[in-house]
């Protein structure tokens, strides 16, 4: 189903500094009641964590970021849900579905020494203490007792988890991430 057309009227004209790289924070995941309300997919540690930021910027690879204002929001047991400037009924809500939420880097407060955020290891290459490439991180997701890197390869997805034992260093100024891991790991468990 194709996505709703971008209304620039639902959204100021005000655009992005390019130089300050965004990062992105959630996602619109569709309309919330009748009132104009939208439903959050989070990306971010807790589930609240987005609504630090008064100002949000909505956008994906169609559409340029846009700031948004939010007007209110709330924390449901499945998660989040704002309201957002001039968006009153079900049907404005709705042409919000898909969009990035996202927040300028320099919005963000400074990581202590060895914390990262998830979108600084994206794109990072994964090798072994072997030398072996293991492929470039695709994404990262929350097991509960951990974050777990997914790392595609030339073998598909290998999955690693983010602990001490496996990640041995992560070098942001050389885009790599060092870790103990064996290139064969699948098939030998």
């Amino acid at each position: 189903m194709p996505s709703p057309s971008w209304s620039s009227a639902l959204v100021p004209q005000q655009k992005h500094n390019e130089p300050d790289p965004m990062v992105i924070m959630g996602r619109v995941a569709g309309a919330q009641g009748i009132l104009g309300w939208v439903k959050l997919k989070t990306y971010t540690e807790f589930m609240d964590g987005l609504v630090e930021f008064p100002v949000w910027w909505l956008g994906d690879e169609k559409h340029p970021w846009r700031e948004v204002g939010v007007e209110k929001f709330a924390v449901q047991s499945k998660g989040l849900i704002a309201k957002f400037p001039g968006c009153n009924d079900r049907t404005a809500a709705e042409k919000y579905k898909g969009l990035l939420v996202a927040v300028p880097r320099s919005s963000l407060p400074q990581q202590l020494e060895d914390e990262y955020y998830w979108s600084d290891l994206i794109g990072l290459a994964v090798v072994n203490l072997a030398g072996e490439s293991l492929g470039t991180v695709d994404n990262l997701m929350d097991t509960g007792a951990n974050q777990v890197l997914c790392v595609q390869g030339e073998s598909g997805e290998l999955l690693i988890p983010f602990i001490a034992s496996a990640i041995k260093q992560v070098s942001l100024a050389e885009k790599v991430i060092r870790v103990d891991w064996a290139a064969d790991w699948a098939e030998k468990h």
